[in-house]
This record gives structure tokens, C-alpha cells and sequence, in this order.
């Protein structure tokens, strides 16, 4: 059996005991879930969960320059990347020495159902694999059926200040939204990750969520942006339970839901 990744190569049982390079933070995340710790040989400084488990494999820098000399002598049978997390020359120049680069693309929540087969497939770690899958997808029905008793809403997501930039809606994080019942502005974009009007798309939004991540927005940035911007409310909103993929989208199902139904209860709805 084999099965597809992003870009559309096949890949199959690998036979031996695989030696993995991930330099996908999420990614990493998801190898460790599916019990693959003890083959997991390097990875970015950005890849912090779980954190006791990954402290112990070494860094090889970020996403981006990360050292590819390092990496080599890793020896790595396997090197997970990622469309938009890992640029591509850095990513081709490693199809010189690496036996199987594994290229993920999730693009929607439902999209971890594939990643989690891929990986659980290639690695022979289907029942894992299986596992997550029948998670996810009761917390997906869960979300859903709680999105559907609730108006939807249009949201401004910022994920950056000086320039304010916030998610187009072709994005992963804005169609993990949507399934919370939150639609995204901009409605538009030709920039995945546009910068914005503020008090423009205010206007618009019915309300305002501050991520954690790229920019670590605080509760003294929700207050200041709460003065300045009164008609509009301003909640934080926890970057990684929404951008995340891989194991942590499971969770990331449930904390949406959980928000959402405490900030419609805070606003009376």
C-alpha cells in the first residue's frame, strides 16, 4: 500500500527502523503522538511539544536557515517538510542526500485525517494513526453541532501589530475558524497573509481575535485595542490550538468550541 503526499509522490511502508528529521514544529508534534520518539533525530528550535519528550533531539535552527549540514550527518532516512512553513530551495537542495522527503500541505481542518494516515502509514503506525482519526472527528461533529446553534459571525483575526496583518481565507487558520462558525476578514485577498485597514475591517468585524502567535498579543494589547476600538469586542484567542496541525488540531477542536460558546455567553447571545 502507499500514499501521496502534497505534492503528489507516493510513499510506502518503510521496511527498516526510519531515522526522522521534522522541521514542522506541528509535525513534530504529531511524530511524537504516534509513538515515533525514539526515531526522531532532529528538529527545529520551534518545535517545543511535547517539550519533555523533544528537548532531548537535537535543533537544527528554524524553519527557515536551518543548518543543512547538521541534518546530513543526522543521517536521516525520512525529513518532513511543510509547503509553507519550509522555503523551497532549501527543501530541494536536501533531495541530494535524503532517501524519503515526506512534502505536507494541509489547507483545512479535516485535511490532519490524510496526514495522520500518511504518516501512520509510512511509519507502520496505522492503530495510532486510527486512533487520532476517531478523535478528531468527534471532536469535529461536536464543533460542527455547536457552530450550527450559533449565528455566524465575521471575525478579524491579527496575528501581527505595526503593520496589523491578519489570514486570508484560503488559509489553514481561516478555514479552522469557519468551522467554528467564524468567518475571516479580509473577504478577499490576493495576500494570504494581508495587512490591513484596522479601523476599516473593524467596522465590518462583529469582532476582533488576537492570536498569541506570530505575535504574542497580551491582555494589555486587548485592552488598549478594546479603548481604542469600543464598538468592536476584542478577545485573545490561544495561536497554536488554531494554526496548528497534526494531533494538536484535535484539541484545537475543542478549544474553539469551548470558546466560542463562552464568548457568546459573555455577549448574551
Amino acid at each position: 500500500m502507499q500514499w501521496s503526499d502534497a505534492i503528489g509522490k507516493p510513499h510506502g511502508p518503510y521496511p527498516g527502523r526510519p531515522r526522522i528529521v521534522s522541521l514542522v514544529p506541528s509535525l513534530t508534534e504529531l511524530l511524537v503522538d504516534l509513538g515515533l520518539a525514539e526515531v526522531l533525530v532532529g528538529r527545529t528550535g520551534f518545535c517545543i511539544h511535547p517539550r519533555q519528550l523533544v528537548r532531548r533531539v537535537p535543533k537544527l535552527g528554524g524553519t527557515k536557515g536551518f543548518d543543512v549540514g547538521k541534518l546530513r550527518a543526522l543521517q536521516p532516512t525520512h525529513v518532513i517538510v511543510n509547503i509553507d512553513e519550509n522555503r523551497r530551495d532549501e527543501v530541494d537542495a536536501l533531495r541530494e542526500f535524503v532517501p524519503h522527503l515526506i512534502v505536507t500541505h494541509p489547507l483545512a481542518a479535516r485535511d490532519n485525517l490524510d496526514l495522520y494516515r500518511l504518516l501512520g502509514g509510512v511509519f507502520g503506525r496505522e492503530a495510532q494513526a486510527a486512533a487520532l482519526a476517531t478523535d478528531f472527528e468527534r471532536e469535529w461533529l461536536a464543533l460542527s453541532a455547536d457552530a450550527d446553534r450559533l449565528p455566524r459571525q465575521r471575525v478579524l483575526y491579527l496575528i501581527w501589530q505595526q503593520p496589523w496583518l491578519s489570514v486570508a481565507r484560503d488559509t489553514y487558520i481561516s478555514r479552522v475558524l469557519a468551522a467554528a462558525g467564524w468567518d475571516t476578514l479580509p473577504a478577499e485577498s490576493t495576500l494570504r497573509y494581508p495587512e490591513v485597514d484596522l479601523p476599516a475591517l473593524a467596522g465590518e468585524a462583529e469582532m476582533i481575535l488576537l492570536s498569541s502567535e506570530p505575535f504574542p498579543f497580551r491582555e494589555q494589547h486587548r485592552r488598549r485595542l478594546a479603548a481604542e476600538l469600543p464598538e468592536t469586542p476584542v478577545a485573545l484567542i490561544d495561536g497554536e490550538m488554531v494554526s496548528w496541525y497534526g494531533s494538536r488540531a484535535i484539541r484545537g477542536l475543542a478549544y474553539l468550541r469551548q470558546l466560542r460558546a463562552g464568548l457568546a455567553k459573555s455577549a448574551g447571545n
